[in-house]
């Protein structure tokens, strides 16, 4: 069964989005360099926590020199009428969407509401009067996902959450599209089209049972054999294959294929294919995808490696605003990088 691609690519959160979170990525992501950066009190809990891409998980008996440990932020009692914050400093400037406000796990100790401001000064605001909210005060309940649109979408470079009047969030997810900057390189420059910072996306995949498969489309090597798509053992004919639609329309003039830390489960060869589609869902990508052109014929793999493909092993098809990777028959491939010049 082919699985089209949306939600999957924010980190694990509701089976359904709604539309205004459709074919976003979850821009507060460390693997984007989101990171946060201050906050008022992380006692109980650890504010780089709440950032984290897997979801929150519970471990019943576990304690720290604090108290009980949770996998989240969560700010100390208050004993005052003030209220808890958190800033994040996001590792690409984005037009934010909405947001998800995760308190799984914390069912006595959640914030009973939260609010967002925001900046999109070079550096981080250093009072009240330099932020813009975002959020107005909405109300949370315990352990659930709290899915709010953003009026204001920017583009933003921080935000702070604000928990009124203290608690824990396991995971705030900031669904939304990054701004490429493309003005910087001019278009003869030759630049990564399919980086998720430059918003590409994993469109379709056949299978990916196993890894993170929007790690894909992250910046660096892949810390672990986890940190990429990896498909199940195939028994039967056929081959495994991935969708992605580019950043920006462009001629690939160079691609990159990592296989980082995949060492007995590498594919033995793999081949792209690339067309320029105008329109379409995702369903009908996907089958015509089937006939799209090849721009790299297959090439042999090795296990835990980079290989580049350039020159004459890339076909002269023009203008792409996709592509998909073929793997035979089956495996895992920690990163892939299409460079190009925007059309």
């Amino acid at each position: 069964m082919t699985d089209i691609v949306a939600p999957w690519i924010i980190a694990p959160g509701p089976e359904a989005l709604p539309g205004w979170a459709q074919d976003t990525i979850n821009l507060a992501s460390p693997r984007l360099g989101s990171a946060a950066v201050a906050c008022s009190d992380d006692s109980f809990a650890p504010m780089a926590r709440m950032l984290a891409d897997p979801p929150a998980v519970f471990k019943p008996g576990l304690f720290d020199d604090f108290g009980k440990w949770m996998d989240g932020w969560e700010s100390k009692r208050r004993r005052d009428d003030g209220y808890d914050w958190c800033v994040l400093r996001l590792g690409v400037l984005g037009m934010v969407r909405g947001f998800d406000f995760d308190t799984a796990h914390f069912t006595g100790n959640y914030p009973p509401a939260a609010s967002v401001w925001a900046s999109a000064a070079d550096e981080m605001p250093e009072d009240d009067a330099g932020w813009t909210e975002i959020v107005p005060s909405t109300d949370l309940g315990p352990s659930a996902h709290h899915l709010v649109a953003c009026g204001q979408p920017g583009p933003w470079r921080w935000l702070r959450l604000n928990i009124h009047p203290d608690g824990g969030i396991a995971r705030l997810r900031v669904y939304g599209d990054p701004v490429p900057s493309w003005d910087a390189s001019g278009r003869d420059a030759v630049v990564e089209l399919s980086a998720l910072k430059n918003g590409g996306r994993v469109r379709a995949f056949n299978d990916a049972h196993y890894g993170d498969v929007w790690a894909l489309l992250a910046e660096g090597r892949g810390a672990d054999m986890g940190d990429g798509w990896e498909t199940r053992r195939r028994r039967e004919p056929g081959n495994d294959w991935l969708i992605v639609k580019l950043g920006a329309v462009g001629t690939v003039e160079r691609i990159e294929v990592d296989t980082a830390h995949f060492k007995g489960n590498f594919p033995d060869r793999c081949s792209v294919q690339a067309a320029r589609v105008a329109w379409g869902t995702g369903r009908s990508t996907v089958s015509q995808a089937m006939f799209w052109p090849e721009l790299m014929g297959e090439q042999k793999l090795t296990g835990d490696a980079i290989h580049l493909f350039e020159g004459a092993a890339i076909r002269a098809l023009g203008p792409v605003s996709h592509v998909k990777l073929n793997i035979f028959p089956d495996g895992g491939v920690s990163r892939l990088r299409i460079f190009g010049r925007r059309a």
